[in-house]
């Protein structure tokens, strides 16, 4: 993981939007050239540095979860070539780290499925034994693994806001109950699935979000990225112990870096701009998601 892009400059497509870390290209009225840049982001604001090579992990590890999980769900992919819808100059900007889509119609909620109680989840316990309007034993500590999974939907919020978590109702007033109830089912199938495959590699999910579209004919497809360092929480099966917050292989040590970072002498307040990452936390950032990924058999 050497080389570093912060951002995609293509000409030969209109750009339809540019997120966090993805550039969004139209390709004609159906499709979606989708581009992985290095950029990352925490605490929702944009670092001014790149992790070297994030963005082409990332693109590999979701192309290896989709060709896994493909049994469970339809996902956006066309199996068509990114390059091929580029000019040639431009190739080289897209290369390992672009997925050509289908165009979809988003759905206006996340899917996350806890495995473990951390986060969010954790705090949320903390204040009323529950998580989302789901009800958990009492007694549980920071990591402990939850009888079964379970589905913590969330709003998904404009560029520079949070997310807000919410219950399972207030999903179903969204999207609708049945279309709700689908996406719940689904969603828990998946990270079962992943969740199993690799605690066999040594890895712990503690919890991870999807996203689900609607292609033309209404039939529900998994988009955007999946079970990456950006979207997930990896934990080591040999460092875990419950009442202890385990060291993420994700962005943790990033995390962790800015809780006590400067910007101007005081303590960043996790708003734009950030403080300026110091070589020491992008080449740890960049390690952990490299470690995940290959333990997972998802990167080389």
């Amino acid at each position: 993981m050497t080389d570093a892009l912060y951002d995609i400059h293509l000409t030969s497509l209109p750009l339809l939007s540019k997120g966090k870390v993805r550039n969004n290209y139209a390709v004609g009225e159906d499709r979606i050239l989708m581009v992985a840049s290095d950029r990352i982001s925490a605490f929702d604001v944009i670092m001014n540095e790149p992790i070297p090579g994030k963005g082409k992990l990332l693109t590999q590890m979701a192309l290896f979860w989709f060709d896994k999980l493909k049994h469970v769900v339809p996902n956006h992919l066309t199996g068509e070539d990114p390059e091929s819808v580029v000019a040639p100059e431009e190739r080289e900007q897209v290369r390992g780290r672009s997925m050509l889509v289908k165009r979809l119609k988003p759905l206006p909620i996340e899917a996350v499925v806890r495995g473990y109680l951390a986060g969010s989840g954790w705090k949320e316990y903390q204040q009323s034994g529950s998580v989302c309007g789901v009800r958990l034993p009492p007694g549980l500590t920071l990591g402990s693994k939850l009888p079964e999974p379970i589905f913590t939907p969330a709003t998904k919020a404009e560029m520079g806001q949070h997310d807000e978590n919410i219950d399972f109702q207030r999903a179903c007033a969204i999207v609708g109950t049945d279309l709700a109830e689908k996406v719940r089912e689904i969603s828990i199938r998946l990270y079962r699935e992943a969740a199993a495959y690799a605690l066999g590699k040594g890895i712990i999910i503690a919890d991870t979000k999807f996203e689900f579209g609607l292609d033309a004919a209404g039939t529900l497809t998994l988009m955007d990225e999946v079970l990456t360092p950006d979207s997930s929480r990896f934990w080591r099966v040999s460092e875990y112990m419950e009442g202890v917050a385990p060291v993420g292989l994700d962005k943790q040590v990033l995390r962790d870096w800015l809780e006590s970072a400067h910007v101007d002498g005081r303590v960043w307040n996790k708003s734009t701009p950030p403080p300026k990452l110091i070589e020491e936390v992008t080449k740890a950032t960049a390690a952990s998601y490299s470690e995940v990924g290959a333990a997972l058999g998802a990167w080389k």
